[in-house]
């Protein structure tokens, strides 16, 4: 489980640094979405720390910072990708718009997970307990590491599509730091398909 934080949670605050360094210069509707990003980094990089145990847990901090995570996906992430548009410092990749499909899937998906993430923010954290918790030993969707394939969970959306999504009444029921990583993994999916590395 620290591992899988762990690990996500550096490849988020690098991706944090880099797009508050690549705002200069952005405007209109590159800028907004870099801004969303922002924001969300932000958020991801508070609640790593809660979920590492660097910082005393918070189920109101955790609360709010799915919620602001929520706020900024689904379809208020897609508006902010007009097609074509790549000017400037854009990071993100024409693939956005060759498979739209797979990017409103994922945008959607980061909502539902945000979502989750909220209700069960008062489950507090598996390892807390001295547990291994449901994300211990494996996964919780089945044996092996989460972290295979080129990414965190390379370019498919998790648990098999928009069709197979987790339920939010299951989601609800698990640890939060369990939920966390089915936030941060989307994000990485998302960036690993959809954004321009930075060399």
């Amino acid at each position: 489980m620290k591992f899988t934080v762990l690990t996500v949670a550096g490849s988020l605050l690098l991706t944090g640094a880099v797009a508050t360094y690549a705002h200069g210069g952005a405007s209109g509707v590159v800028k907004e979405r870099m801004d969303a990003m922002g924001v969300m980094g932000d958020v991801m990089k508070s609640l790593s720390a809660m979920m590492r145990g660097e910082k005393t847990y918070d189920a109101d901090a955790v609360r709010k910072g799915a919620a602001a995570i929520r706020s900024h996906s689904g379809e208020a992430l897609t508006k902010l990708f007009p097609e074509h548009s790549i000017e400037g410092p854009s990071e993100a990749k024409p693939e956005i718009w060759m498979d739209w499909q797979a990017f409103s899937e994922l945008s959607d998906q980061l909502g539902l997970f945000a979502t989750g993430l909220e209700k069960a923010a008062d489950n507090g954290l598996a390892h807390s307990g001295g547990g291994t918790g449901m994300m211990g030993q494996g996964n919780m969707m089945g044996g092996g590491s989460m972290m295979s394939g080129g990414g965190m969970m390379g370019s498919a959306p998790m648990m098999g599509g928009a069709g197979h999504m987790a339920d939010p009444a299951m989601l609800a029921q698990m640890p939060a730091d369990g939920v966390f990583n089915m936030v941060a993994q989307t994000c990485s999916a998302c960036h690993s398909r959809f954004r321009v590395e930075k060399k």
